[in-house]
């Protein structure tokens, strides 16, 4: 069981030195004024630390300026083919469509990949409810696998022991922005001919094995949502990785109509000819987007430098802790989306967030297994247990990383994890 001893240590410019001796004038104990303020040891208050907080871009008012200039407000206008053409340029991906939130860019490929009843889906049980979400919507059964606690992505062994006859593809989800074994994963799917579909949404900008992650399965999803590490509040991308399924996309896309084909002048009109729904976003919310992608690394360089320093600072903390911190395999370039640590057990982790709340730090843990959701069981199988899964669940922290952190900011978190050290036996 880890406690908060009350004991600040002092800080470098990289973050707290644990070999500075500590003193009674060290001593402040953690405190929450009211429910949004906590003080120093001169009574000054400090606002809190939110977990997560929007970027924003150098652009983003001149181009939302333009949209509203121009009066071309709607979906699919020239703020649109350029970020399409950045999110292109930044996954390798030829192929992009735009969606009103990376729910929308699953609920596509679920639809393209003609998945239905009777058929079985492959999901890692610790993600999103939307990841399943796009497979129950389409009649479609979800079946939660355990993941491999060493990324918090898929365990491939726990999937393909979950193959059936039925399955009909495996949803990936990188989860951090840290992808499994994708050699294997796509051997595995090649033998038992499946589709992959990747759930991308942390991963913009990862890699693994030096190939950008979106670029493995046939279709992957992106988000955008205002805690992404790009974000225009809501918004979503669909990478297609196979040509033939562009035309389909885009139909599906724009309400089940060939209003893609008669606005780039193929066609003299254009009518309903397949099911669909309304997934295009708006000019306004892609100006937004479109001023993100250009100050993507900017962002990304921010992220880092704040992922490295928690990683170098919590490094001797952790060892002598029992906690774990997110560390990804070498093949991996991960993004810098979440930092994350493994608590020795649930107890602890309850009171890890307890202490760090009282000293306005926003940290949170992160999803509840699929496989144990009221949903999950209504509308999904569990084949096998999913130990792992319940584990990590229950012991993840992940602590506040965003652009624009001051150092202060981040050198106050990492005092108050080092504020929290082992109990007594």
């Amino acid at each position: 069981m880890l406690k908060a001893n009350g004991e600040q240590r002092g800080l470098t410019a990289s973050g707290p030195d644990p070999s500075r001796p500590r003193t009674r004038s060290d001593t402040r104990p953690a405190q929450v004024i009211g429910r949004a303020t906590c003080r120093n040891l001169k009574g000054v208050p400090r606002p809190p630390i939110p977990y997560s907080q929007p970027y924003r871009a150098p652009h983003e008012s001149e181009y939302l300026e333009q949209v509203l200039s121009s009066g071309w407000t709607h979906g699919d206008g020239p703020f649109t083919k350029r970020a399409s053409a950045l999110l292109a340029g930044l996954t390798g991906c030829e192929s992009v469509l735009l969606t009103g939130s990376g729910t929308h860019a699953l609920e596509l490929a679920s639809w393209l990949l003609e998945i239905g009843p009777g058929d079985e889906v492959i999901v890692p049980s610790f993600t999103f409810s939307t990841t399943a979400a796009s497979i129950v919507m389409t009649g479609a059964t979800p079946v939660f696998v355990d993941i491999d606690p060493a990324t918090g992505s898929l365990d491939i062994g726990a999937a393909e022991a979950a193959l059936t006859e039925r399955t009909k593809a495996v949803y990936v989800v990188h989860y951090g922005g840290v992808a499994p074994d994708m050699d294997l994963l796509t051997a595995m799917a090649a033998r038992a001919e499946i589709q992959i579909v990747e759930d991308n949404a942390h991963g913009l900008g990862a890699r693994w094995g030096g190939r950008p992650c979106g670029a493995f399965g046939v279709l992957a999803a992106q988000s955008f949502h205002a805690t992404k590490n790009i974000q225009c509040g809501e918004g979503g991308g669909l990478l297609i990785n196979k040509a033939s399924l562009r035309e389909r996309a885009e139909i599906l896309r724009e309400k089940g109509t060939d209003r893609s084909r008669f606005l780039r002048g193929e066609i003299d009109k254009y009518s309903w000819i397949d099911r669909g729904s309304s997934y295009l976003p708006s000019e306004l919310t892609v100006a937004v987007l479109t001023a993100q992608l250009e100050d993507f690394d900017t962002i990304q360089r921010q992220r880092h430098t704040i992922w490295s320093t928690y990683a170098q600072s919590l490094e001797t903390w952790a060892k002598q802790s029992g906690a774990t911190l997110m560390s990804p395999p070498p093949k991996v370039e991960h993004p810098a989306h979440v930092f994350y640590l493994l608590t020795p057990d649930a107890e602890s982790r309850t009171a890890m967030l307890e202490h760090l709340r009282a000293a306005g730090v926003g940290a949170t843990f992160h999803y509840i297994p699929l496989h144990s959701s009221v949903a999950g069981q209504r509308f999904g199988r569990t084949p096998n247990p999913c130990p792992a899964t319940d584990d990590f669940a229950s012991r993840i922290v992940r602590l506040p990383l965003w652009p624009g952190m001051t150092d202060s900011q981040v050198d106050r978190v990492i005092s108050s994890v080092h504020d929290f050290e082992p109990a007594a036996p």
